[in-house]
């Protein structure tokens, strides 16, 4: 799992709010979203998910493999190899395969915001997906989830070399989309993700599910942007 998971809370609201522009006067053409957070969560979350296998020492566990995983994210190394050597270090001896399943692999989409997303699309946004993934939850997301077909362009950090907040991330991005980085908006649940995003040129937002889809059609809407659920 990704730092994508440890973004600090912040209050719900309108954040950092730009002045409305009109839809044809915005230069935003495309939209780059986040996934942890902001398309999609882990039922109960992450350490709830962890404590059949770890009990009270779950979030010691997670926090280790966060640190680990790191290289991963960016596809320098293989994550299940270092998940299995830290089961071991904790004493589990559920196989790798299935904790793998019931901790990385516990995903539900948001609804609300898919149809966000398909909303945007028939209004001829392109619209894509930009996120911190190894290589195994990402082929999970891709053909479990189906999210191939939900987006124009899937920007998964493994195949990109690179991981936000690195600049480079958001520089492959928009090569891979085909935009100037301007022409993106980028929404996140990370501050330190979106001060990046920003950093290297693109329009940036932080939002997640506790601020409410309204909040996010706020923000869309100060971009210029057309969209309703």
């Amino acid at each position: 799992m990704s730092e994508e998971r440890l973004a600090v809370p912040v209050p719900a609201g309108r954040r950092g709010a730009r002045p409305k522009r009109g839809v044809a006067a915005s230069p935003i053409r495309h939209l780059l979203f986040d996934a942890d957070g902001v398309l999609q969560d882990v039922p109960g979350g992450y350490e709830a998910a962890a404590e059949p296998y770890l009990g009270e020492r779950a979030m010691e566990f997670l926090r280790r493999v966060w640190d680990d995983e790191l290289p991963a994210l960016a596809g320098q190394a293989e994550l299940l190899p270092l998940v299995e050597v830290a089961l071991a270090d904790f004493g589990v001896i559920a196989p790798l395969e299935e904790v793998f399943r019931a901790i990385w692999l516990r995903i539900e989409p948001d609804e609300e915001s898919l149809a966000l997303v398909r909303s945007l699309r028939r209004n001829g946004y392109g619209v894509h997906l930009g996120t911190n993934q190894d290589r195994n939850r990402a082929a999970h997301m891709r053909e479990a989830l189906g999210y191939d077909a939900v987006f124009d362009v899937s920007c998964y950090s493994w195949e990109l070399g690179a991981r936000k907040p690195d600049l480079a991330f958001f520089a492959k991005a928009a090569r891979r989309i085909g935009a100037d980085p301007e022409a993106i908006l980028f929404i996140d649940d990370s501050a330190r993700n979106v001060a990046a995003a920003r950093d290297a040129g693109l329009a940036a937002e932080q939002w997640t599910f506790a601020d409410g889809h309204a909040t996010l059609l706020g923000l869309l809407a100060d971009h210029g942007v057309a969209a309703t659920l």
